[in-house]
């Protein structure tokens, strides 16, 4: 059931995001950079590819295409010359701002099709090993 689960909801995700023309993972590393970045520091690949769950040289090569389509910009981080930092540009911002909110939604009519739907994403946080805090439970991406 699980697995049945997670096709249905990938394909409600994939619907939500082909508008904004961004694939799943293009997404989870745009919205991951601006949800690190939003408090000024510039977070690095590692980081960011940490926090969306995806592999390093997968996000490696969805941040490039990223950055030739202007969302984000890649630089050498100027504490560690080996890290690659990342910030969010103005059209990439205006994107994840628009592309977060449509999936918000659509995630809160999917998950509220159960009755206590933060019961339900709480066991699932367990059963995907992240910890649960006052900021995670904010951040439903």
């Amino acid at each position: 059931m699980l697995w049945h689960t997670t096709l249905r909801w990938q394909r409600q995700t994939d619907a939500v995001l082909e508008p904004f023309n961004l694939t799943h993972a293009q997404f989870a590393l745009l919205s991951t950079t601006w949800y690190l970045g939003r408090g000024g520091e510039l977070p690095n690949q590692r980081q960011v590819a940490e926090h969306a769950g995806i592999g390093e040289v997968m996000a490696s090569q969805v941040l490039r295409l990223l950055e030739r389509n202007g969302m984000i910009l890649r630089q050498t981080s100027a504490t560690d010359v080996r890290a690659m930092a990342l910030s969010v540009t103005d059209q990439g911002q205006h994107l994840a701002e628009r592309a977060v909110a449509a999936l918000d939604e659509a995630d809160s009519r999917f998950f509220n099709e159960v009755p206590d739907p933060e019961a339900l994403l709480d066991m699932l946080r367990v059963l995907a090993g992240r910890t649960v805090t006052g900021e995670a439970r904010e951040r439903r991406y």
